[in-house]
């Protein structure tokens, strides 16, 4: 687990660094490439592919251990935030530090994509927009063209990049969501929090377990007794058909839930909000996840 720093760390790193003799953020690194910056990695995988060998890619969250809600950034990460040329952050109050950090350094040439601003989804709304395939799309657009007013003269190559990313890395998640929409829309599920809503509206999924409770747990409030009893009666009536955790949030509620589900016999699988594996792509993590809750809704389904 990374050492947590808290807020006031980051501001003060941040000062630190606007008083610093930085210069303008640098335009490449060596070898050429444009200096790119994710707060999570699974905007940083995407924006890696996206730029090839034309950038150099940074994600500041990878381990698939910690709960990014819960993240304190370092005085490296915001130096990292202030040199870069692109900065991808999720906004929607998931990684409001990247927001002060870009704010505390500013630089005319940066390019700075607010996932939630892009997508119109407000502070307050769920933040988990990559696990919503339209939104994954309009990111990749924007990061495309972000990168192509940096470097026009190689707009032809990140052109290139996005198609084959789009036609052919992204190609087997796409026929995947397709095709569990279309065999198991409507299917009730649970699930441990607020992650699981937009992969379940892409998939036609319908999540029984109370809105309030996906929210205590993803905002690591205390959920209430009735809303806990709640869960625990659709377990127990078998009313969900497949249970979906996030596992780098596994509160004690949380695993109370997996168990039950599983002495009912109710298939559980397991999500995570970063690459898991931290090496994985954006489209192998997403295939594995998908595949595992194809399995888990056929084992269910008997079909």
């Amino acid at each position: 687990m990374p050492v947590r720093l808290t807020t006031a760390v980051l501001s003060l790193a941040v000062v630190v660094l606007a008083g610093c003799t930085l210069g303008p953020s640098t335009s490449v690194v060596a070898g050429g490439r444009i200096d790119v910056v994710a707060t999570i990695s699974v905007w940083g995988n995407i924006l890696a592919q996206l730029g090839g060998a034309h950038v150099h890619a940074t994600s500041i969250i990878s381990n698939p251990d910690v709960d990014p809600h819960d993240y304190e950034p370092t005085p490296a990460d915001a130096r990292t935030i202030a040199t870069a040329r692109l900065l991808v952050r999720n906004g929607i109050g998931y990684d409001a530090w990247a927001g002060r950090a870009a704010a505390a350094n500013p630089d005319s040439r940066r390019t700075d994509i607010d996932v939630g601003k892009l997508v119109g989804v407000p502070v307050g709304g769920n933040p988990h927009r990559w696990y919503a395939p339209a939104d994954v799309t309009k990111v990749a657009d924007a990061i495309t063209a972000g990168l192509k007013r940096i470097d026009p003269g190689d707009a032809a190559y990140f052109d290139a990049q996005r198609t084959a990313f789009e036609t052919s890395r992204l190609a087997p998640y796409h026929r995947l969501v397709e095709e569990i929409r279309s065999a198991y829309g409507g299917t009730p599920i649970g699930a441990s929090e607020s992650v699981v809503t937009p992969l379940a509206e892409a998939l036609g999924l319908k999540v029984l377990t109370p809105q309030r409770f996906l929210d205590a747990i993803s905002e690591g409030a205390e959920p209430s007794a009735a809303d806990k009893s709640a869960i625990d009666r659709q377990i127990a009536r078998g009313e969900i058909e497949v249970y979906v955790f996030n596992r780098q949030n596994s509160t004690p509620d949380v695993a109370a839930q997996v168990a039950a589900a599983r002495a009912r016999g109710i298939p559980v699988v397991s999500i995570t909000e970063v690459l898991s594996p931290p090496t994985a792509s954006f489209q192998d993590w997403q295939v594995a996840q998908l595949q595992a809750l194809r399995a888990a809704l056929a084992d269910a389904s008997g079909r």
